[in-house]
């Protein structure tokens, strides 16, 4: 079984390269060089052998890694941090991600080793999220390393809509006489609590003081429940309000936001729900809906 790593590309024939033989094969010092004069550039390495898959860093040739079946059990029942870690210290540390075009969870469990077998899908599961992590926690390193923002849509409708039994319209509408409490933290409105939990996030992976920018963000006029131009204006008019304001979340108050209203005009070939094709502040023949205050 395998993880994709790159997208899907052409027809092609790569090579096996197991090691299971006595001392005389090549080292692994001069198997890159074999690759690339034989046309070889995708290869599946049967053994995670850190000098292996070093020599082939930087070639260019594609690789496929295998999961020993006795790693199997650990990946399966452990943390997500520990498939990260194991990810990191056997493969990643040795090879970039780019290389990486997937990686094989065992090698014929079904076929040799049926002991391993419920171990598998758990296993696949694990890794697949500890990759989508990795992913992120790059992302974030490098936004945090060259001052970018992380930008983020925030749409308090779509939340209330889906889980209106657990969200009331008024705690998307920034109108809610009631707080909800997170910690140490009290939200009044959806949109604070939707920022917030990304700050949280990013700070849980150490990663503090990165910018975010919302993106998108407002309030269909038609199309849906609770859509409507009253109430697209009371939304939009509080994000507009809170910003020129300096008002911020709990956990950063006070401080300057970069907010972005969706949408200038209704746009009436959008897929997806009815209500998608409402968010205009104009409708498609650019005469305003409603009025909205910038400043």
């Amino acid at each position: 079984m395998s993880l994709g790593m790159l997208h899907a590309v052409a027809a092609l024939v790569g090579i096996c390269y197991g090691g299971v033989a006595d001392n005389h094969l090549p080292p692994p010092s001069t198997i890159a060089n074999l690759f690339n004069s034989n046309g070889i550039t995708n290869v599946r390495i049967f053994d995670i052998d850190a000098t292996t898959l070093k020599y082939l860093s930087g070639t260019g040739i594609n690789v496929m890694v295998d999961i020993p079946n006795e790693d199997l059990p650990s990946l399966a029942t452990g943390t997500l941090n520990f498939s990260l870690e194991w990810l990191q210290s056997n493969i990643f540390s040795n090879i970039p991600t780019v290389q990486v075009k997937y990686i094989a969870v065992g090698n014929e469990v079904f076929l040799k080793d049926p002991f391993y077998t419920p171990h598998v899908v758990p296993a696949m599961m694990n890794l697949y999220q500890a990759l989508q992590m990795s992913v992120m926690i790059r992302l974030l390193k490098f936004l945090h390393d060259t001052g970018s923002p992380f930008m983020v849509n925030v749409y308090p409708y779509i939340s209330y809509i889906n889980d209106k039994e657990h969200i009331s319209l008024d705690y998307a509408l920034f109108r809610n006489q009631n707080v909800v409490q997170d910690g140490g933290f009290l939200y009044a409105n959806l949109f604070d609590a939707s920022v917030d939990a990304f700050v949280y996030a990013m700070e849980r992976e150490g990663f503090q003081g990165i910018k975010i920018v919302v993106s998108e963000t407002g309030w269909p006029t038609g199309g849906g429940e609770a859509a409507s131009v009253a109430i697209a204006m009371v939304y939009n008019e509080n994000v507009v309000r809170r910003v020129a304001n300096y008002v911020g979340t709990p956990r950063q108050p006070n401080e300057e936001m970069e907010v972005y209203l969706f949408d200038l005009f209704d746009e009436n070939e959008k897929n997806g729900e009815e209500y998608e094709k409402h968010f205009g502040l104009s409708g498609l023949d650019g005469v305003k809906i409603y009025d909205i205050n910038f400043n």
